[in-house]
């Protein structure tokens, strides 16, 4: 796998909140997703497709494929009905993660901050890769020392002019079901996030893991201790300052 990294500008994703949102430790963990689960039918479906396509139909594909594409992102099929080619990632993450020393600006030892909402990685794979094996390549990438258990990848997809997001299976195959979308990220994105909490296999974790997670859930507790405070100090001020404008007591 090799990789390209790149900021999507004015990249914004559909699932932004409108209201006001606190990431405080009850929100954080069990505000429930707007996302479709994984449809064991469409992983049906694509193992399927992928059994009965022949080598010429995915010939024909990739042909097709390359012709529609409007980068130099084409895909290259090799003799034994292998091909590759490239995927994009948005990362949708809204925990902070925990990057080993060396990593993303020169931490030391191990840091866990925030990854920019809305970036975009682009991802060299092959027709063999799995769900499972770029996310662990996406957490390399960074390198992330979280355990993989904790992300998921999802496709974004419209239909009959609604917008969709579904979890993949991590048997899936994120390049055939780009190969079959066509290039139009439009038709068909990926998106990186956490698991949903039902979903997360917290015995996966280690003890320094999971202390760690609960350092981050103090943090932000006291981040929003301390919004809140400010917000109130602030409407104190404004009242008091009307009532003294108005010759009232204060």
């Amino acid at each position: 796998m090799s990789w390209t990294s790149t900021m999507s500008s004015g990249y914004s994703s559909l699932e932004e909140d409108s209201e006001e949102y606190f990431f405080t430790a009850r929100t954080s963990l069990f505000k429930k997703p707007s996302v479709k689960p994984t449809n064991l039918k469409d992983v049906e479906k694509e193992k399927e497709l992928r059994t009965h396509l022949t080598c010429e139909d995915i010939r024909q594909k990739v042909e097709q494929y390359n012709t529609k594409s409007r980068d130099h992102f084409k895909m290259t099929l090799n003799t034994n009905g292998m091909y590759t080619g490239f995927i994009k990632v948005q990362l949708d993450l809204r925990r902070p993660i925990t990057v080993k020393g060396g990593g993303v600006g020169g931490v030391k030892g191990q840091e866990a901050f925030y990854l920019p909402r809305g970036s975009v990685n682009t991802l060299h794979i092959s027709s063999t890769n799995t769900v499972r094996q770029v996310i662990e390549a996406l957490l390399r990438k960074f390198t992330v020392a979280d355990n993989p258990a904790k992300f998921a990848l999802f496709k974004r997809f419209s239909r009959e002019d609604q917008v969709y997001t579904c979890k993949l299976s991590e048997d899936e195959h994120p390049l055939f079901l780009r190969l079959v979308a066509g290039p139009s990220t439009d038709t068909l994105s990926f998106v990186l996030k956490e698991q949903q909490t039902g979903e997360v296999l917290w015995d996966a974790f280690s003890i320094p893991e999971l202390q760690n997670f609960l350092r981050i859930l103090d943090k932000e507790e006291q981040d929003q201790m301390c919004s809140i405070t400010r917000r109130y100090n602030a409407y104190r001020e404004k009242l008091e300052e009307a009532m003294r404008a108005t010759g009232g007591p204060g």
